[in-house]
């Protein structure tokens, strides 16, 4: 059985203006907020002006019918966003109390989900047989508005997120590598990232973290994707390995997502001088949960274990 640990009371419901001032956080419109809410923009105004004066501090700044938060406005948006989650995670728990069973949802990227913790949930599922798990899959960017909506309880994701918003457990830490077909015969001598460009790209789709750590690094050497000779957008990570096979491209993706492909010598790791890198996998959720205590006993038990994803050193030459 899971225990379940409570720092504080959440609020039972949500004041109607604070319900107002995150829909208009949604949008950044209030226009936009007023037609969500099937109010009026006169409403919204003044459910905005209420919350300013009683807090005393101002919420947006306004440039004409452009609206952006303040640091004030930035950290109730925090706040509240929390509460409200806190909210739906505790109504859900109400349900299930004293029926015996217990649901857990969290969302995992698609690398990882599709690579990185079938060992892991495997193992946890086998030890809380009392509880339903619903894993929802999706590219990093979609399942961190998913954790700010309170869709999910939280997340295992390999992108960048805004660490002030969440409260994070590092999973592992995976080699992220370029990689190709094992016949691939490359149009000149590659030594370092730049002899790459003449190649075909296999990315995937925007708000992928697999991409957005590739277009950081471009980036650092003053380089875009569109640098590239052909670009390829997948949006399943399988499409991509299987076209790496046939020889339909090249690809940076992390060692986890490649790595049976470069056991069994159908792919290869392109060695580049100029270009090693690694990143976290992480849990994460919203920060100041009355339920972090909970999540993060959570996490710790579905952590790979190291013997999941060690891996030997697999670099051929060109």
């Amino acid at each position: 059985m899971i225990m379940l640990f409570f720092e504080k009371v959440v609020a039972p419901v949500l004041d109607f203006r604070v319900e107002t001032f995150l829909c208009v956080c949604r949008y950044m419109s209030f226009t936009a907020a007023a037609e969500a809410l099937h109010i009026t923009q006169p409403a919204v105004s003044q459910h905005i002006r209420y919350l300013e004066s009683a807090y005393g501090v101002r919420l947006f700044d306004r440039e004409g019918k452009k609206v952006r938060l303040t640091p004030a406005g930035a950290l109730l948006r925090r706040t509240m966003m929390t509460v409200q989650n806190d909210q739906q995670a505790m109504l859900r728990r109400m349900r299930e109390a004293g029926s015996g069973r217990r649901t857990l949802s969290f969302g995992v990227t698609l690398t990882i989900g599709e690579y990185g913790m079938v060992h892991s949930l495997a193992r946890f599922l086998k030890s809380h047989p009392d509880t339903d798990i619903r894993v929802r899959f999706g590219n990093t960017h979609d399942l961190l508005e998913r954790l700010r909506r309170g869709a999910i309880d939280f997340a295992l994701v390999e992108g960048y997120f805004a660490s002030e918003e969440f409260d994070t457990m590092v999973d592992r830490t995976e080699p992220y590598i370029p990689v190709c077909a094992a016949g691939h015969r490359f149009r000149q001598e590659v030594q370092v990232l730049t002899d790459l460009l003449g190649e075909r790209l296999l990315v995937r789709e925007s708000g992928s973290g697999t991409r957005e750590i590739l277009e950081k690094n471009l980036a650092v050497r003053n380089l875009r994707l569109t640098d590239f000779a052909h670009l390829a957008e997948v949006e399943n990570m399988h499409t991509i390995v299987s076209l790496l096979r046939m020889d339909c491209g090249i690809a940076f993706l992390y060692r986890a997502a490649v790595a049976q492909g470069l056991r069994d010598g159908t792919l290869r790791q392109i060695p580049l001088e100029d270009f090693q890198m690694q990143h976290d996998f992480t849990f994460l959720w919203n920060r100041g949960s009355s339920f972090s205590r909970e999540y993060r006993e959570i996490c710790g038990q579905l952590r790979s274990c190291p013997e999941n994803f060690q891996s030997q050193d697999l670099t051929e030459p060109l």
